[in-house]
């Protein structure tokens, strides 16, 4: 299926990042500062200017926990609990295991971050099957959401704005003495972006560990089994190059990941509700903009791409 026939954004819709080569919005990306590299996986910056009264209807679907900081807008999300609305928020979203309703009304500017893995533990969520396809305000979970808010001067630059979060969360990391995650946990996220065909049995034996032991720390890091880590992983980098926000020299590589139409048909609407061909057909621009944000963390997690390089689909 050939990505290049993706619609275009709507005229209504004006991304102040600039737009993809096949003319899909992009964000303001990148990696964390060094120190910082251990619990947060990519930075992202997106603000997209609509009528006041406009409705931008779409979908997320993310395979870690984000923090997100929406400055503008009035957004809807329907969670695993419920419907929820929100204005000027600090909030966690927990890694999903489908694709989550969304929904905002005029204007917007969303900041947010990536959370590596095995993090959740170090910060009291015990596990990452506690959050999972849920939505919190941050400090309703004990992090730091009204200090981050008031940091950020809804005048200031993407940089700006990315700074200032990172300050906050190294006194996080320091204060809390913040231990780094399972190292079987980080191996782990690496394979999911590296070979998501791979076999859980293989990797169990190459980390020295039993396949009981590897299931329980991906459920605890991931908030579920190793197989549907992978398979999310396979469905998310297909969905990144059916949108046009991927690597296109691996093109051949994702798509012969799957068996056949079949297989490739079931996975996807499980996972996003529609066929790969309604995917396609549909705008999907906030859906566009995390799977764009992933590929570039994941092309940097496996060597593809330098940290700050030009991303393939500029």
């Amino acid at each position: 299926m050939h990505n290049r026939a993706i619609p275009a954004i709507d005229a209504a819709l004006t991304p102040r990042q600039g737009v993809t080569r096949l003319g899909q919005p992009m964000s303001y990306s990148r990696a964390p500062a060094c120190d910082l590299a251990p619990w947060i996986g990519r930075f992202y910056v997106t603000a997209i200017d609509l009528p006041e009264d406009y409705q931008l209807d779409c979908a997320l679907l993310n395979d870690v926990a984000v923090i997100r900081i929406q400055l503008s807008g009035q957004w809807t999300a329907t969670t695993g609990r419920g419907v929820m609305r929100m204005g000027k928020s600090a909030l966690l979203f927990g890694p999903q295991m489908k694709a989550m309703p969304v929904s905002v009304i005029g204007s917007f500017i969303s900041i947010g971050f990536a959370v590596r893995p095995g993090t959740g533990a170090t910060l009291g969520w015990e596990s990452t099957t506690n959050v999972v396809d849920r939505l919190f305000h941050l400090d309703d979970v004990g992090l730091p959401g009204t200090p981050i808010l008031e940091s950020l001067d809804p005048d200031g630059s993407p940089e700006d704005w990315i700074s200032a979060i990172e300050t906050i969360i190294r006194g996080e990391v320091e204060r809390r003495k913040l231990a780094r995650p399972d190292p079987i946990t980080t191996r782990f996220e690496v394979l999911s972006y590296r070979d998501p065909n791979a076999k859980i049995e293989d990797f169990a034996s190459e980390c020295g560990i039993g396949l009981r032991q590897l299931e329980r720390i991906v459920r605890r890091d991931f908030g579920m089994s190793p197989k549907q880590v992978l398979r999310r992983a396979r469905a998310l980098d297909m969905a990144a190059h059916l949108r046009g926000v991927a690597d296109q020299a691996e093109a051949e590589e994702i798509m012969l990941r799957y068996y056949d139409q079949s297989h490739l048909i079931r996975d996807f609407t499980k996972l996003f509700g529609m066929s790969p061909r309604q995917f396609v057909q549909r705008p999907l621009p906030l859906m566009t903009l995390t799977l764009e944000t992933r590929q570039a963390r994941r092309l940097e997690a496996i060597d593809r791409l330098e940290p700050g390089g030009v991303r393939p689909w500029e």
